[in-house]
């Protein structure tokens, strides 16, 4: 569709006394600290960023979104578009701006299967920890939207192991009230973080088949090791 951003926290411990130097071990390991802030940056615009439109699995003809249709996908991907109405609050999508060199979204479509594969990238001062902290409070929200109301479901599954600051991988689904064949949206997705830019990668049909993990899976490859690159 990982690897966590350790930070290895030093223990020294020592003592002098006058005459003679004394020292004392301290038992357990070292823990990893919780990132609060991004403080570095990726000075390469995100356009330059994103894989190539012929780096998709041919099964997905991609295009590259201009600014508003990659605000809408977004809003998508998220279970909830902007001016949404999400409950319980604290569950509302982290913000998120938009426009040149701030959000950057390629779009592959397979039409045979009615599903995409989406690779986003975004820039942000939070760390992907926080997105996971609130992700584990909300595996059930409720949104409403221009009067139109969903359940978003959102399970967090192992993170993929790859070389980036953080990584996280979760299933979600999109069930709207007023239910029907091909109305309820799922989604797999596959995040990850590098300095202030955030890449996540999302399968998504309606038609409720086995996610296309190989797809996802390589785009995902592509666009870290891209990111990585700057």
């Amino acid at each position: 569709m990982t690897v966590a951003d350790w930070a290895r926290i030093a223990l020294p411990v020592a003592c002098a006394a006058v005459l003679a130097g004394c020292g004392s071990t301290v038992d357990g390991r070292p823990i990893a600290a919780e990132q609060t802030a991004v403080t570095r940056e990726i000075s390469a615009p995100l356009s330059t960023l994103l894989p190539e439109v012929s780096q998709f699995p041919a099964r997905y003809p991609a295009v590259v979104l201009p600014p508003e249709a990659a605000a809408q996908a977004a809003g998508d991907l998220q279970g909830a578009g902007r001016g949404a109405q999400v409950q319980p609050e604290v569950c509302s999508p982290p913000e998120q701006k938009f426009g040149a060199d701030l959000t950057a979204i390629a779009v592959g479509t397979n039409d045979a299967t009615r599903a995409t594969v989406t690779v986003e990238l975004m820039r942000t001062r939070q760390p992907l920890g926080a997105w996971r902290s609130q992700l584990k409070q909300c595996g059930s929200v409720r949104v409403n939207r221009g009067g139109a109301a969903t359940t978003v479901t959102t399970e967090l599954d192992p993170p993929p192991p790859i070389d980036a600051d953080d990584t996280l991988a979760l299933r979600r689904t999109v069930t709207p009230d007023v239910g029907g064949a091909g109305l309820t949206q799922s989604m797999q997705t596959l995040a990850g973080q590098v300095d202030d830019v955030r890449i996540t990668v999302t399968y998504m049909t309606f038609s409720g088949a086995k996610p296309d993990t190989a797809a996802l899976d390589e785009l995902f490859t592509k666009a870290v090791q891209r990111v990585k690159k700057g």
